[in-house]
């Protein structure tokens, strides 16, 4: 009785799996990573879109689709009370990425997308926990934008806008 049951339980869970399919871009296009500037920034952005569009499957250095993608990081003094005992250092992270058809040499998205982050500054340009802080932040925004626009990148659409180069 015992084996019946479990002979059951497999199949029906059987029947569940095969008759589930993912969907996640079915089409699978797939892009190319442009030209980044930035320097350390650039590197660490290109590496990140490679490999997420690489575990993706949406990764090929000769496809039409080219992503081209620019990273600017902006910091600001930030004061969090009136009594001024704990000055914050607010670092602002931008992600423009630019999908260009290169049949055509048009743009066919755009995605702008910022996030910020905070860390306790210390007063003096000695302490290198302000160098350290700031390299990590820039890093850890990096990677949340990179995620955050793979996960809002869509089949591209049929409408092609023109860029002047």
């Amino acid at each position: 009785m015992f084996r019946i049951k479990l002979l059951i339980l497999l199949l029906t869970s059987l029947l569940f799996f095969s008759c589930t399919k993912n969907n996640a871009n079915q089409n699978k296009i797939k892009y190319s990573v442009g030209y980044i500037g930035g320097e350390y920034d650039g590197l660490i952005l290109k590496n990140s879109l490679i490999n997420n569009l690489s575990n993706l499957g949406l990764y090929s250095d000769n496809s039409v689709y080219e992503l081209r993608p620019n990273i600017s990081h902006e910091t600001r003094l930030f004061i969090t009370n009136i009594d001024n005992t704990s000055d914050r250092m607010e670092l602002q992270s931008e992600l423009n990425v630019v999908i260009i058809d290169q049949r055509f040499n048009c743009a066919k998205q755009n995605f702008k997308e910022s996030v910020s982050q905070f860390y306790i500054f210390a007063e003096s340009d000695k302490y290198i926990s302000n160098n350290r802080a700031e390299k990590k932040i820039k890093e850890e925004n990096t990677y949340a934008l990179v995620k955050e626009f793979i996960n809002k990148l869509k089949e591209p659409s049929k409408i092609c806008e023109r860029i002047n180069e």
